[in-house]
C-alpha cells in the first residue's frame, strides 16, 4: 500500500498544472473567461455595484547603445482600466466580484455573504 502511495505521488510531480478558469454561474446560465460585459448583463442581470479603477505600472527597458558602448535604458508607464462588479445572490450565497479589463471578464473571486 506504501508503494502505491509513493507511485501516485511521483506520477501527480510529473502532471502539469491547471490554471484555474474565472467562471460566474448566474442560476443555469454560466458565464467564463474571455465573456463580455454585455453577456454578463443579459446572463446574470444587472449588478449589485460597479467599481472602476485604474491601475499604472511603470516598464522598463534595457538595449545597448552602439555608439557609446553601454546601455540605455527607457522608463514607460502603461496604464489598464479595470471594471469590479459585484453581485450580491442573497445571505446564503457567496458575493462574487467580477473583474474586467477593455470590457471582457478576466477574473471573478467570491467575497462575503450577501445580504
Amino acid at each position: 500500500m506504501r508503494a502505491l502511495g509513493l507511485a501516485v505521488a511521483l506520477a501527480m510531480a510529473g502532471a502539469p498544472v491547471a490554471v484555474e478558469a474565472a467562471s460566474l454561474r448566474c442560476g443555469r446560465a454560466l458565464v467564463s473567461d474571455g465573456a463580455l460585459q454585455t453577456e454578463v448583463i443579459a446572463k446574470c442581470g444587472e449588478p449589485t455595484a460597479k467599481n472602476f479603477r485604474t491601475v499604472t505600472d511603470s516598464q522598463g527597458s534595457v538595449t545597448p547603445d552602439r555608439h557609446r558602448g553601454g546601455v540605455n535604458t527607457e522608463r514607460r508607464s502603461v496604464t489598464r482600466e479595470y471594471e469590479d462588479w459585484t453581485y450580491n445572490f442573497g445571505p446564503r450565497r457567496l458575493m462574487q466580484v467580477v473583474t474586467f479589463e477593455n470590457g471582457r471578464l478576466i477574473d471573478v473571486q467570491s467575497a462575503g455573504y450577501g445580504s
